[in-house]
C-alpha cells in the first residue's frame, strides 16, 4: 500500500481530497461520514513527508482543489439559477474559487515538509500547528471565508466540539490533524517494519483523551442552568422561492403568507416571534401601507417581532442601502434595528465591479448595500439578543464581539433558498453549532426555506425543520450572562499557532542539516 502511494503520489493526494469532502456536512444529517476526517489526511502526508517542498505544495493543492471543489460546488446553483450566468461560467468560477482555496491547504504541507527536509521534525509537531494557521488566516483575508474549516465535519459529534469554548472552532481542527499526521507516522513505521514512535502516538492520544474528557463533562451540562431566564420563541419559515422572493407581483401573497403563519404560532404564546432574512421584499420604514400590515402582525398579541428588511438612509452622496433586522414591540414602535456588517462579496456588494461586471448580476437589490457601522442588541424586556444576519454566523470573531458586548442569546435570520437543493443549509447550519459552543449561548436560527433550528449551548441541535417547507418552529431559548474563555479571549489559540510556526520555520532554518534540501 505504501509503494502504491508512493509511485502514485497525485492519486494519493486526490483521495484526501475526496476523503476530506466526503467527511463534510452533507444534504441530509443522518448521512453525515465524519469519521473520514479523522484519516482523511493520512494518503497526503504520506506522499508529502520525503518529497521536494515544492513537490508537496503541488500535492496539498491538488487535494484541496478537490476537497472545495466537492465542497462549495454549490455556488454553481447560485450563479446559474438566480445570478444569470450559464452553466460554462458559472463552473470556471467554481475552478478558480476551488483553486485559491487549494492553497491553504497546499500551504501547511510545503511547510511541514520543508520542515521535516531541514530538522527532521515530524507532522505531528509542525502539520497541525500550520494547518490551524491557514485556516486562521483564510478567516479574515480578502473579507474571510471560514466556511470549510476540517472543524465542522465534527458538529454532531458534540464529546468532541466542546473544547470550543476554549479555542474556538480552531481547536477542534487542530485535533483531527494531530490524529490524522499519528495514524500516518503508525502506518508508516509498520510499512518499514521500524519500530513505532509512541512520544507521538502518545501525545495524539493524550490530546484525544483530554478532548474527549472535556467533553464528557460539558455535555453533562445540559440542563438549563439556574439563572438563565428563559424566553419563547416562534420562528416563521415561509419557505418563498429565492425567483419569487423579489417579485412585487408576489410581494402581497409574500405578506399574507407571513400573517397567516404568525397567526399560527399564537398558540405557543411566544414572547418574540422571527421572520427570517429580508423577509419584508420592501423598505420597511419607507412603505407606510405595507409597513401597517407588518405591524398589524403583532398588534394584536402580547409579542415582539423580530423581522429582516432592507433599509437605506439619505447622505450627502445619495442613499445608503443596509441589509437590516429590526425589532419591533407588540405595539408596533421599532425597538432595536441591526445592519448587517459583514456583507457578502459579489453578492451584497460588489467589489472589483470594474475587473468582474458580469458578477454584479448576482446582487439583487437597488445597489449594492453598506456594512453597519456598529454592533447593535436588540432588547427584549428580561433578554438582550445578538441578531447576526445570514453570512455572519460562520465568522467566530464577529459572534464572539455580540457576545463580549452583552447578547445574552444568538438570533441568527437568514435566506438560504439562493442555495437550492444542495449540501450548504446543511452546511450553514453546522458552522452555527460551532458559534453556540464558543460562547455558551442558544442560538435560534430562522431561515427562509430552511433549516431553521434551535441549538443548544452544548452545539445539540434542540429542534429543526425540514427544508423546503412551509412551517413554525416554537422552543425555548434560555439567555445567561456568561462568559467563555474564547468570549474573553477571542483566537488566541489560533494566534499562538500562528506565532508557533513562524518559530518553528525559524529554528528549523537555523538547524537546517540536510544536504538534499532545497
Amino acid at each position: 500500500m505504501m509503494q502504491f502511494m508512493k509511485k502514485t503520489p497525485t492519486a494519493a493526494a486526490i483521495l484526501s481530497g475526496v476523503l476530506m469532502a466526503a467527511a463534510s456536512p452533507g444534504a441530509n444529517l443522518r448521512a453525515n461520514l465524519h469519521a473520514l476526517a479523522w484519516i482523511c489526511l493520512v494518503p497526503l502526508c504520506l506522499v508529502t513527508r520525503e518529497v521536494k517542498p515544492s513537490t508537496a505544495l503541488w500535492l496539498g493543492w491538488i487535494a484541496g482543489c478537490v476537497y472545495h471543489a466537492g465542497l462549495v460546488y454549490w455556488i454553481t446553483v447560485s450563479m446559474t439559477l438566480y445570478g444569470g450566468l450559464p452553466w460554462y461560467a458559472s463552473v470556471s468560477v467554481l475552478a478558480l474559487f476551488a483553486a485559491f482555496l487549494g492553497l491553504f491547504t497546499g500551504l501547511p504541507l510545503y511547510g511541514s515538509c520543508w520542515v521535516w527536509r531541514a530538522a527532521r521534525w515530524g507532522y505531528a509537531a509542525v502539520l497541525p500547528l500550520l494547518w490551524t494557521a491557514t485556516e486562521y488566516i483564510k478567516s479574515w483575508l480578502l473579507t474571510g471565508f471560514p466556511w470549510d474549516n476540517l472543524a465542522h465535519t465534527q458538529f454532531q459529534q458534540l464529546w468532541v466540539i466542546q473544547i470550543a469554548d476554549l479555542t474556538g472552532v480552531w481547536g477542534v481542527s487542530f485535533v483531527l490533524v494531530v490524529v490524522n499526521c499519528c495514524l500516518a507516522e503508525i502506518f508508516t513505521s509498520l510499512s518499514h517494519r521500524a519500530p513505532i514512535q509512541w512520544h507521538s502516538t502518545a501525545y495524539a492520544g493524550l490530546l484525544l483523551a483530554a478532548t474527549l474528557g472535556y467533553g464528557v463533562v460539558m455535555t453533562s451540562r445540559e440542563l438549563p442552568e439556574a439563572g438563565m431566564l428563559p424566553v419563547r420563541v416562534s420562528m416563521i419559515q415561509p419557505n418563498i422561492p429565492q425567483d419569487l422572493k423579489w417579485d412585487p407581483l408576489y410581494l402581497e401573497a409574500t405578506l399574507k403568507k407571513f400573517s397567516s403563519l404568525t397567526a399560527q404560532s399564537r398558540s405557543a404564546a411566544p414572547e418574540v416571534i422571527i421572520w427570517p432574512e429580508s423577509a419584508t421584499p420592501f423598505f420597511y420604514e419607507a412603505e407606510p401601507a405595507y409597513q401597517s400590515v407588518v405591524n398589524d402582525c403583532v398588534s394584536s398579541g402580547t409579542a415582539y417581532l423580530l423581522f429582516g428588511s432592507p433599509s437605506f438612509q439619505q447622505t450627502s452622496d445619495g442613499p445608503r442601502f443596509f441589509n437590516s433586522a429590526y425589532l419591533l414591540s407588540p405595539r408596533g414602535e421599532i425597538v432595536g434595528k441591526y445592519d448587517k456588517i459583514h456583507l457578502v462579496p459579489y453578492g451584497e456588494y460588489v467589489p472589483l465591479k470594474q475587473v468582474f461586471p458580469f458578477v454584479e448580476k448576482m446582487v439583487q437589490a437597488i445597489s449594492d448595500f453598506s456594512p453597519g457601522s456598529d454592533i447593535v442588541l436588540l432588547p427584549l424586556p428580561h433578554c438582550r439578543l445578538g441578531t447576526v444576519i445570514c453570512y455572519e454566523i460562520i465568522f467566530p470573531n464577529l459572534v464572539r464581539q455580540f457576545v463580549a458586548r452583552g447578547a445574552q442569546a444568538i438570533v441568527n435570520i437568514t435566506n438560504d433558498a439562493w442555495f437550492g437543493a444542495t449540501s450548504a443549509p446543511v452546511q450553514h447550519l453546522a458552522i452555527a453549532v460551532f458559534r453556540a459552543v464558543e460562547n455558551r449561548r442558544w442560538i435560534a436560527r430562522c431561515a427562509n426555506t430552511g433549516i431553521s433550528a434551535v441549538i443548544t449551548p452544548s452545539g445539540r441541535i434542540q429542534a429543526q425543520t425540514d427544508i423546503f417547507t412551509e412551517t413554525v418552529l416554537s422552543d425555548v431559548l434560555y439567555c445567561t450572562t456568561k462568559k467563555t474563555v474564547y468570549t474573553t479571549f477571542g483566537d488566541f489559540f489560533a494566534q499562538l499557532c500562528c506565532a508557533a510556526s513562524v518559530l518553528i520555520m525559524l529554528v528549523a532554518l537555523r538547524q537546517r542539516r540536510n544536504p538534499l534540501f532545497r
